[in-house]
Parts: structure tokens; C-alpha cells; sequence
């Protein structure tokens, strides 16, 4: 076993800059009141809180007061989703396939409370044709909710376009932004949205915190109930030191992306074709489509993605098979199966997902393995 290891999950997560850290610390001991108390400490508190929204604002292109902090990426579209069929619904609720369970298992709640959900299939390449969403758009809807980036793919959306098809409408759109915040511009006007997701943990920031914005205007019922904070609509204490840290991330995120993100595209681009000129029977999912800059999705016949996953872990490597959030289960992709795959071939996925620390020497390394690790899987299972 190397014990070098090699981080290539950063979809699943990813490490903490210790930037953001610093800061956190300091609202973890020097500045720990309340930011709703009056006296010193808690406006030292409300004025961190209140420096973290405005660099998400900026980050995003909206208001201050657009920004409301949650506890993640999964509240923010739980809180889209639902905030919108409690003031709007019961109605269609038109979404894609591909999205995340986050979505579509809010969206299997809310059919139970009475409304219609559309599920707009993908192309081969994961990529969903706005007209596909279009069509389906009628008086009854009441929220249409796309992703920007797939978390699995790297695939990115027609938001912008969608998003005009639903405001000509006169209908609120929906942009899980959870992947693609920090890497690519997510400006909400240019996508079109009235309700993006972010979240923190997946742009070098803590776990526990992302943020809904929320366009001014918009109808959303509260989420939680108990105080005034984050403008009425989601009542308890602010993490204060999480939300700094997330500030913090996306300030770093939004200044570093012109230089970092075709750092991280040629660098995927190596591994991409190093893979393809030393493995047989791979096959890239979501070419042909613009993707994310960090993101290798492959599929590879013969072997199981799970061993495949395990064999590189023992070597230092750590990517995953599929979604994090769905790891250790024994399905094949849901992403995978929409974009037309056989269970088989999306059984033996891969995903790459590169980021902050990741080098041309992990790159290497892994191109060295792989191939070695492949044989001998397909070798065992000719054997069975």
C-alpha cells in the first residue's frame, strides 16, 4: 500500500482551506455571542454573519438580503422544493431525472401530498434538452427545479435557457447549484433562477452549512418556526463559525477560478486520455457535453465499480463509484440508467472529481495503477 494518498472525491467533499479554518476559530472562541443578542459580543457575531452574506451575495451576483444560510445543500432544495408547494401547490412540479435524491425524494414526498411530478429524461450524453422541459409546462405548475452541474457526470445544464421558458411563464425556478458553485459563475440572473442551493462543504468550506437564495419577491413558506432570523424564513441560532467559514470559502472560490479551474481541466483532460490509451472497453460518461472542469465519469466493461473502488483505496487512492450520498448501495446509478447505460456497463463506473491540492503526480499515478488493476479484476472474473 502507498501511503501517499491521493484525494480524487472532491464532488464528495472537499478539504477545508486553512483560511477558512482560521476564521472559524476565532468565532468558535474570541467571537462565540449570539448574533441576535444586543450587547458587544453578539454584534461581534452578526457582523461575521453578516460578512459571510455578502460574499455569498457577491459570489452570486444578488442582494444581501436574497441570502438565507441553512445547514446545507439537502435543506436548501428540501426548502425550495417544499417552501414552494406549501404556498403554490398542490401542482406539477416538473424536474429531471438526473437530479439529485435530495430533489427527487422531496419530489416522491410531495407527490404524496398531492402533486404531479414530471421527471424530464436526459440524453445519451446526461445533457436534458430545454424543449423537453418546456413541453412540459402547463397553468398547473408550480416550480420547475433543474441542476446546473450533475454531481455524478460533471454534465452541465441549459439553466439559463430553462429558466426563461419558466419565467415567460410566470413560473419560479428552482437551481441546485450544489456542484457547480465555485467552479463555474453562478450568477442568478444570468441562470435565470428565482431559488439556487449552494453549499460549503463542496468549495473548501465546513460541513454543516450551505444557503438558499432566495429572489426577491419569491414566495416561500418558512422552513422553520420560533424566531425572526434569516429574514423570518428560517428560525434558530446561526452557526456563525461554520457560516465564516463558508464566507470565507467562496470569496477564496470566486477569486481563484479564472486560474484554478484550466488548471484542473488539463489535468482531467491527462487522466481522461491516459485512461482511455491504456485501458480497453472505457467509455466516458457525458462526452460530447460540456462538463465541469474537474470532473472524469467512466465507465469500464468487465469489472465492478465497487472492486474497482476498493482496489485503487488499498493503493492511496480514494474516488468513488457514483454519488457519495448513494454509496454502499447495490443499485448501478439513477444518472447512469436515465442517460440510456445498461445496468452492466453503469455498474463499473468511476467517478474522478479533481480539486484544490490535486497535482499532475496524482494524475500520474493513478494512470499508472489502473490499467495494472483492471486486469487483474477481469482476470478473476473470466475465472469465477
Amino acid at each position: 500500500m502507498n501511503s501517499a494518498r491521493i484525494y480524487l472525491d472532491h464532488n464528495a467533499t472537499t478539504p477545508l482551506r486553512p483560511e477558512a479554518l482560521a476564521l472559524m476559530q476565532r468565532y468558535f472562541s474570541e467571537h462565540f455571542g449570539n448574533a441576535s443578542s444586543l450587547h458587544a459580543f453578539g454584534h461581534a457575531a452578526r457582523a461575521g454573519l453578516e460578512e459571510a452574506r455578502a460574499h455569498l451575495a457577491a459570489a452570486l451576483g444578488c442582494a444581501s438580503a436574497e441570502i438565507h444560510f441553512t445547514s446545507g445543500g439537502t435543506e436548501a432544495d428540501n426548502w425550495a422544493l417544499m417552501g414552494s408547494a406549501a404556498l403554490r401547490g398542490p401542482g406539477r412540479i416538473v424536474t429531471t431525472a438526473i437530479e439529485h435524491h435530495a430533489v427527487l425524494h422531496t419530489c416522491r414526498h410531495l407527490e404524496g401530498l398531492g402533486c404531479e411530478v414530471c421527471l424530464v429524461q436526459p440524453d445519451r450524453r446526461g445533457w436534458v434538452d430545454p424543449g423537453a422541459v418546456e413541453a412540459r409546462l402547463d397553468e398547473h405548475t408550480i416550480l420547475v427545479s433543474v441542476m446546473h452541474a450533475n454531481n455524478e457526470t460533471g454534465v452541465l445544464q441549459p439553466v439559463a435557457q430553462i429558466g426563461q421558458l419558466a419565467r415567460r411563464r410566470g413560473i419560479p425556478f428552482h437551481v441546485d447549484a450544489v456542484q457547480s458553485f465555485g467552479k463555474v459563475p453562478v450568477q442568478v440572473d444570468q441562470l435565470g433562477a428565482d431559488l439556487v442551493s449552494v453549499s460549503a462543504h463542496k468549495l473548501n468550506g465546513p460541513k454543516g452549512v450551505g444557503a438558499l437564495y432566495v429572489r426577491a419577491g419569491t414566495r416561500l413558506a418558512p422552513w422553520t418556526h420560533g424566531g425572526g432570523h434569516e429574514g423570518g424564513l428560517r428560525a434558530g441560532t446561526e452557526n456563525i463559525a461554520g457560516i465564516a467559514g463558508f464566507g470565507k470559502a467562496a470569496q477564496l472560490a470566486l477569486e481563484e477560478q479564472p486560474e484554478r479551474q484550466p488548471v484542473l481541466e488539463a489535468l482531467r483532460n491527462r487522466l481522461e486520455a491516459g485512461i482511455l490509451g491504456a485501458v480497453d472497453g472505457v467509455q466516458v460518461n457525458g462526452q460530447g457535453a460540456l462538463r465541469l472542469s474537474n470532473t472524469l465519469n467512466l465507465s469500464i466493461e468487465g469489472v465492478q465499480s465497487e472492486a474497482l473502488l476498493l482496489g485503487l483505496d488499498l493503493e492511496g487512492v480514494a474516488v468513488s463509484s457514483g454519488s457519495a450520498c448513494s454509496a454502499g448501495g447495490q443499485e448501478p446509478s439513477h444518472v447512469l440508467l436515465a442517460m440510456g447505460l445498461d445496468r452492466r456497463l453503469a455498474a463499473g463506473s468511476l467517478r474522478f472529481s479533481l480539486g484544490w491540492g490535486s497535482t499532475a503526480a496524482h494524475i500520474e499515478r493513478v494512470v499508472d495503477l489502473l490499467p495494472g488493476l483492471v486486469r487483474r479484476l477481469r482476470d478473476l472474473a473470466g475465472g469465477a
